[in-house]
């Protein structure tokens, strides 16, 4: 079995994220994780909320850090994880009563969110919530100087990278059906914004 990634980040945000996820995921039965990082997160909330069935995903070169995560939690509710790139997999199986996925709409390319938000969309049962964790802009401005820092670092780094603007995804969202209906402060200058999908 390889060593087991780690993130310090998700080590820290993981509690903060966990305390929304069971209002937020009360009602919920499967959950899809968009983007498993490390696998550290859903370890944590598979263990934390059993009435939940935890799918993993991610890109296939990170899979397989999340197995080892997987396997060695060993939680019947939490599923190994399968390969999906928004851009070019298929649709997983669904559908799915909620969708979580964490600090990935700022490292994905502009195209990359579209799709993402196209995905949910489409595989969540309507009623089903998208809970979308990281850094946003609104109102045309970062909350902090910090988060400019970042976002000018990100951009440095790939012009299509970016902090996204939360009203730009709430169009997306608007556009496939999804309405935004709350919005936490997190820890570190983060948010969790929650999507519901409305009926078809």
């Amino acid at each position: 079995m390889p060593d087991k990634p780690f993130s310090e980040y998700a080590e820290r945000n993981g509690g903060p994220i966990l305390e929304i996820l069971r209002t937020e995921f009360a009602a919920s039965g499967r959950v899809l994780e968009i983007g498993s990082g490390t696998g550290q997160h859903a370890v944590r909330f598979a263990r934390a909320l059993p009435h939940l069935q935890w799918q993993t995903s991610d890109c296939r070169e990170n899979l397989n850090g999340i197995v080892s995560w997987v396997n060695s939690a060993k939680l019947r509710n939490l599923l190994p994880p399968f390969a999906l790139d928004v851009m070019t997999d298929a649709d997983p199986a669904g559908p799915w009563d909620a969708v979580f996925s964490a600090n990935t709409a700022h490292i994905m390319g502009v195209a990359a969110v579209e799709k993402m938000f196209a995905i949910v969309g489409r595989l969540l049962v309507d009623g089903g919530v998208f809970c979308l964790y990281g850094p946003f802009r609104q109102g045309g401005k970062f909350n902090t100087e910090s988060n400019a820092t970042f976002h000018k670092a990100l951009r440095s780094r790939d012009p299509e990278m970016g902090i996204r603007h939360l009203e730009s995804l709430d169009e997306l969202g608007a556009a496939k059906n999804l309405a935004r209906a709350r919005l936490y402060a997190m820890p570190a200058n983060n948010h969790l914004a929650v999507w519901i999908k409305e009926g078809t």
